[in-house]
């Protein structure tokens, strides 16, 4: 735990992106956002914290949380149990806004520089809920459909696959992918269920 808690503070700390960036700097001072502990046997890999929740240093403490807590039918309480649910998004910070007022990409020095190591460091996980395109092209790698429908509608073939953790697709629970739900229906019905399922089983 000693190793975990030292890169978790590390992490923390960190200022890659402000100091020596890939690219144009982080606009903003930084704030990672992640929780885990080596006893979490479910990690839930998202994109990166919005501004609210850059605002509440807390990942998900906003409607998309609000959302991903109902497909979960988790509570906050269990949610936000460390000792169960790690939460580790691609981009530990709040990476700033687009010219439209949209969220920009996860900053790439986070994967980069800690991830590999971070998910060595979390022996128990055995569900990885891979939320949105940029944690499953990291989660599934090559594996990955060549839109995110395509994963998507490929997500018993990822599930089903013989590694360890495995890895549960699903898309981003923002209001922006509304569309997407809903001309997508079997989502609700058929992957749902199965994705309550499989959490029960760890958490």
């Amino acid at each position: 735990m000693s190793d975990l808690n030292a890169m978790l503070s590390a992490i923390r700390q960190c200022r890659v992106c402000v100091d020596t960036p890939s690219g144009r700097p982080l606009p903003h001072e930084p704030r990672p956002v992640l929780r885990a502990s080596t006893t979490a046997r479910l990690a839930i890999c998202g994109q990166a914290p919005g501004t609210r929740v850059h605002l509440s240093g807390m990942p998900f403490t906003d409607p998309s949380g609000d959302r991903l807590r109902s497909w979960l039918h988790m509570t906050s309480e269990t949610f936000y149990d460390e000792a169960r649910v790690a939460i580790v998004p691609m981009g530990f910070c709040f990476p700033g806004l687009d010219s439209k007022g949209g969220d920009l990409p996860p900053r790439r020095e986070c994967a980069r520089l800690w991830h590999r190591d971070l998910f060595a460091a979390l022996p128990n996980v055995e569900l990885i809920l891979a939320v949105g395109a940029y944690a499953q092209a990291f989660h599934l790698g090559d594996n990955r459909g060549k839109t995110l429908r395509d994963t998507m509608l490929a997500w018993r073939t990822h599930l089903q696959e013989r590694r360890t953790p495995r890895v549960f697709p699903l898309p981003h629970p923002s209001w922006r992918n509304n569309a997407w739900l809903n001309k997508n229906p079997w989502f609700e019905d058929e992957l749902l269920p199965v994705l309550r399922r499989e959490v029960r089983k760890v958490v």
